[in-house]
């Protein structure tokens, strides 16, 4: 008999309230094994909170969290947070600026920013395994301060893999990149989503043309609420993400990716 597998993570009735603003409202989500999810929704309606809430930085007022079938609050949240993974832009000013790219990657395995304490041989050979898999080989013995914003993007990618997380949220990677190493860095998420053993992903943007083909739900917030979750053929709809904006949008798709614009009313002509 198999046994069935706890889902990566299960949230059930989840309010976030501080004092009398609601940040997050009566909100339930759950990624299974083989998922990979995107989060959208306007400036405000409530991704920052839910991610603080996943890593463990933010406390619930209700609901119920759990990763990998152990809930928050009943286990060490800082174990649980080797498997999750986190890629976000606002990590970048925590990395000192004569750190080498090595030493970022190794710290992941500590679950610490600035590494205390040199890599140990075992360290350095599997961060430089992962700096080639994030295609950033090149990039081990050079200084956090030298690096681009997309060379930097690939090292975070590399340090969030380093501890072998189960689950894998990427906020708003793409913010700051070019269109070239948007598109490198897109290329790198979708192959590793591809891998057959590799973590479940969370992409948290605003932009759906940021969207590959590899995702396979979404989640649509505003105002601290979901607006509509699951797969994405029925969810990511021009009237579910006119909802989530609120105005009128067409979702079309361009070169086989995902493409939103507004819809703008055609101004009345005057009566003769």
């Amino acid at each position: 008999m198999q046994i069935a597998r706890p889902p990566l993570l299960q949230i059930d009735g989840l309010h976030v309230r501080r004092g009398p603003v609601t940040l997050l409202a009566d909100l339930a989500w759950r990624i299974e094994s083989g998922q990979h999810w995107v989060v959208l929704g306007p400036n405000g309606c409530g991704k920052t909170s839910l991610l603080k809430v996943l890593l463990g930085y933010l406390s619930p007022s209700a609901g119920e969290v759990s990763v990998l079938g152990r809930r928050y609050g009943d286990c060490d949240w800082r174990e649980l947070r080797f498997h999750v993974g986190i890629v976000s832009s606002a990590l970048q000013a925590s990395v000192p600026a004569d750190e080498p790219a090595l030493w970022t990657v190794v710290s992941g395995a500590r679950a610490q920013l600035e590494l205390w304490g040199e890599p140990t041989a075992a360290e350095a050979r599997a961060a430089r395994t992962q700096l080639r898999r994030a295609g950033a080989g090149d990039l081990a013995e050079r200084p956090w301060c030298v690096l681009s914003q997309g060379e930097r993007q690939r090292v975070l990618i590399a340090r969030a893999l380093m501890s072998r997380p189960r689950l894998l949220v990427l906020d708003e990677p793409c913010a700051g990149l070019d269109p070239v190493a948007r598109e490198t860095f897109l290329a790198r998420v979708d192959a590793l989503a591809r891998e057959p053993r590799g973590p479940g992903l969370v992409l948290v943007t605003h932009h759906v043309e940021e969207i590959t083909p590899s995702f396979t739900h979404a989640l649509l917030l505003r105002a601290g609420r979901v607006v509509a979750a699951g797969p994405r053929s029925g969810t990511l709809t021009s009237r579910r993400l006119g909802d989530t904006f609120g105005a009128p949008l067409r979702l079309g798709r361009r070169d086989g990716r995902l493409e939103l614009r507004v819809r703008r009313e055609k101004p009345s002509l005057p009566s003769p």
